[in-house]
């Protein structure tokens, strides 16, 4: 993915969510509202957590160097594991939290007609800033559905930000749904429930992401259309006999080592097999740009 297809994401659901922290909180602290104070703490995580993906994307477009000879790729997965952490620690912590100080210490809401205006001016902020990153998503995985393209994905400043932006409109609804419970049983405990509904919510979403970016930051493999079209590529050649299941990891959104076993039939000449291999490897990266790194072995019994 381009650098500016990523930053698109990123930057919308920044902008988005700045704004949305301040008007919380402001609704927050006019109103009372347990439930809104954690969607405002929500919101403010969620900015910083853009802030962590910028420099996260920042870092991992450095090129190699002789410390790090494959590049800074994976750099962006560290930060997005600090998102995860974040999220799960500052977001869902303090939400619970919140919930169960708000139980033990009810408080009437007040002014509920400014909570509900801020959720409905919240959620169409949320929703243009989640369809950005849904496009995105799709762009990238060409057309997959939802759980295929986000399993596909190897861009966090796509994914996680999506996770996060579905996070946001399932608590913005279950905020809503608390606070009218709350205001038309006049109980002011169910805010409280609320609260540590959203903040369990965000742990949740926050989990997901960091299997997400463990698998990546460990070492995942590239996609499987990518390795069959690999085999394809080098079996369709005379002289190769077979090939061994290609070795891949993803080291960055754009870019993917590839390294690949290949046996040629008996007794072929030195020079043609080194062509084929040329010519695999320009097939391949023809094909699949993302292949910035190919290693091939050749082997032949009888050379």
């Amino acid at each position: 993915m381009a650098k500016g297809s990523s930053l698109k994401s990123i930057l919308s659901a920044l902008g988005a969510n700045l704004g949305i922290a301040l008007t919380k909180f402001i609704a927050a602290f006019y109103t009372g509202s347990s439930a809104m104070l954690s969607e405002a703490i929500h919101s403010l995580v969620d900015s910083l957590n853009s802030l962590f993906l910028i420099l996260g994307h920042n870092l991992s477009m450095r090129g190699a160097d002789k410390k790090h000879p494959f590049g800074y790729g994976k750099e962006i997965y560290f930060w997005t594991l600090l998102v995860a952490v974040s999220l799960f620690g500052i977001g869902g912590g303090m939400a619970i939290y919140e919930g169960i100080t708000h139980i033990q210490h009810p408080e009437p809401i007040e002014n509920v007609i400014v909570n509900f205006i801020i959720l409905a001016i919240s959620l169409v902020l949320e929703g243009i800033s989640t369809y950005i990153s849904y496009k995105e998503l799709k762009k990238e995985s060409n057309n997959k559905n939802f759980i295929a393209a986000l399993n596909h994905s190897k861009d966090p400043s796509v994914f996680a930000v999506l996770l996060e932006n579905v996070a946001a409109i399932f608590g913005l609804g279950i905020a809503f749904i608390g606070l009218s419970i709350s205001w038309y049983t006049k109980n002011p405990i169910v805010d409280g429930v609320t609260s540590i509904i959203i903040g369990v919510i965000l742990i949740a979403m926050s989990i997901l992401l960091a299997y997400q970016s463990k698998g990546l930051l460990v070492g995942e493999s590239a996609d499987d259309e990518l390795l069959d079209d690999v085999l394809e590529i080098a079996n369709d050649n005379a002289l190769v006999e077979r090939v061994d299941t290609p070795l891949t990891m993803v080291l960055g959104p754009t870019e993917v080592f590839l390294a690949l076993e290949v046996h040629f039939v008996k007794q072929s000449e030195f020079g043609a097999m080194i062509r084929t291999i040329n010519s695999i490897e320009k097939r391949v990266m023809e094909k699949h740009p993302i292949v910035k790194r190919i290693f091939i072995e050749s082997k032949c019994l009888d050379v």
